[in-house]
């Protein structure tokens, strides 16, 4: 979603939900914390911004981007949650460990959100550099978390209005 000719982060804040009566789950990966730490506070800042209730968020950390499925799972399975934000960052090292890691991170991701029928938003950063991840998680791309945190809003309310 980021683009080098668009901060992505910045969003009309009138045509987001209101989620007071929202409840979300944030799942973040520990590795990369000094990225993940970023997307996280752009996330919660998103959340609140627009009316969910600090009480109503819950954050739970995982090892890493691997984990993060068996997290998004682990979450939705115990507590009673509208959505939630899976947050990672995977930066490409010398041997295809990254593909596989991206890979199972994505699929898994998926296949929980569809699943629980539960909206999951995809805060994975998967660079190339650390610089990369570094632009997109307040530098000049914006924040990912942010967005994030704005889609989740968003598809949450598509799913109650259809209820």
């Amino acid at each position: 979603m980021a683009s080098s000719i668009k901060n992505l982060s910045d969003y009309d804040k009138t045509k987001i939900p209101n989620g007071a009566d929202y409840n979300i789950g944030i799942v973040v990966s520990e590795w990369n914390k000094s990225i993940t730490d970023k997307l996280l506070g752009g996330a919660i800042d998103t959340l609140k911004e627009n009316g969910v209730k600090e009480g109503n968020i819950t954050i739970k950390y995982v090892p890493g981007a691997f984990e993060l499925p068996l997290g998004a799972q682990s979450m939705l399975e115990f507590k009673k949650l509208n959505g939630l934000i899976a947050i990672g960052a995977v930066i490409q090292g010398e041997t295809k460990h990254f593909d596989y890691v991206c890979s199972g991170a994505t699929q898994g991701i998926m296949k929980v959100m569809l699943n629980y029928n539960t909206p999951i938003s995809f805060c994975v950063l998967t660079d190339n550099t650390i610089e990369q991840s570094q632009e997109r998680s307040g530098g000049k791309h914006g924040n990912k978390g942010i967005e994030c945190a704005v889609s989740l809003l968003k598809m949450i309310d598509y799913q109650s209005a259809l209820q």
